[in-house]
């Protein structure tokens, strides 16, 4: 698809996505963690699979930061393989021939569930920053709104990477009744200065660009692709390693046998990165990512508890398994074990992986033989446990 075409696909998917759709009317409103609700508001989703009779065997899977709910068929938007096909599928690691998967677009988001480039019924324009800042709980609510809507009880399992760790530790938190099983990866239970700070400085870029036009850029036509693009350089570096770097790009030259004294992408991965900055920006709003950003920056579990993690998750029933990469410098090892070591304090039933790459955060996108090891033979016991064939 031409980036021209991609642009419009995702202007056509903010208010009628091609998913699945849930709306939600006046009198069903959202509550929000900065006060008051939203209302009216939607959700797009997918789902794969069957749900059983019982419905028991319903898995969440959360999407990261620049997801979406396209995980596991083609992108409606970019016409590439959804983000998580090496895991999701007919006789994958999350078996769709036996679990009923859904995944949803956040609330904030850009792909059809509501957020900033929505059309705010009050007022026929974009809710531009006019929508509520939102959390990761909000982001929450809305799902566990949408698993009542399909009527399911209790999930088998809620699974994610990054943000989509983050949310699974707030459904095991929030819900624990309704989580079966738990399944954190690569994330933290808090936003770390470091990343806040270098959440800042996207949305500076952002916000910096001429385009955004205090966020109303929909409206008059225009769109802050410069911005957007580099914070989106920025955010990249942070999902890689140096090792990863270095084995992939080191200092090789693009398209040119010696340097040019000049500003041009001399190197390749100057020229990754801007590549990378280019083709984020067709198809993802750059006010969504002010939101996002945000909503990860807000998130402290420990804080909404009293100071102590463990309080988060104190009589929980749910099973755990909490997987960290060991060249993961965005959320580190360490970050993980917090979570575990809060988990063992609350008596809960937990398992911890820390995988050996030099891939990075994003290692968790990736064919990673180790974490597909790891996730299946936890499914595997919990669906023993939880009277599922497998």
């Amino acid at each position: 698809m031409t980036r021209v075409r991609i642009a419009r696909a995702a202007s056509d998917e903010v208010n009628n996505p091609t998913s699945q759709v849930v709306r939600f009317g006046a009198d069903r409103p959202l509550a929000l963690d900065s006060g008051g609700a939203l209302a009216p508001f939607q959700i797009a989703y997918q789902t794969y699979g069957t749900l059983n009779a019982q419905k028991t065997n319903a898995v969440m899977i959360c999407h990261a930061l620049t997801g979406d709910q396209h995980v596991a068929n083609t992108n409606p938007v970019t016409g590439k393989d959804g983000w998580w096909d090496v895991l999701i599928g007919p006789g994958l690691i999350i078996d769709t021939d036996r679990f009923f998967v859904i995944c949803s677009n956040v609330i904030g988001g850009c792909l059809g569930s509501t957020g900033p480039a929505s059309t705010n019924p009050a007022t026929g324009k974009p809710y531009a920053l006019g929508l509520p800042v939102i959390t990761i709980r909000d982001m929450v609510r809305a799902q566990a709104m949408l698993v009542d809507h399909l009527g399911i009880e209790q999930l088998f399992s809620v699974v994610g990477g990054s943000m989509g760790g983050m949310q699974v530790l707030e459904w095991a938190s929030s819900y624990p009744d309704r989580v079966f099983t738990a399944l954190p990866i690569a994330t933290g239970a808090r936003h770390s200065s470091q990343n806040i700070a270098f959440h800042e400085v996207g949305r500076q870029a952002v916000m910096a660009d001429p385009d955004w036009l205090g966020g109303r850029y929909i409206e008059a036509g225009k769109r802050p692709t410069k911005g957007l693009a580099v914070a989106r350089m920025a955010a990249h570096i942070t999902y890689l390693s140096e090792a990863a770097l270095h084995r992939k790009f080191g200092r090789n030259l693009q398209d040119r046998d010696a340097l040019t004294f000049g500003f041009d992408a001399d190197f390749q991965i100057e020229s990754y990165l801007r590549h990378q900055g280019a083709t984020f920006v067709d198809r993802f709003d750059a006010n969504s990512y002010l939101y996002m950003t945000r909503a990860m920056d807000y998130f402290d579990l420990a804080a909404d508890h009293g100071g102590r993690l463990a309080d988060a998750f104190a009589g929980t029933k749910t099973r755990f398994c909490v997987v960290s990469f060991t060249s993961d410098w965005l959320f580190p090892t360490a970050e993980s074990r917090d979570i575990v070591h809060a988990l063992n304090a609350a008596g809960a039933s937990v398992s911890f992986v820390e995988i050996e790459t030099d891939r990075g955060h994003d290692a968790f996108l990736l064919d990673e033989p180790e974490l597909f090891s790891a996730i299946r033979g936890f499914l595997r016991s919990a669906a023993r446990a939880r009277g599922l064939e497998q």
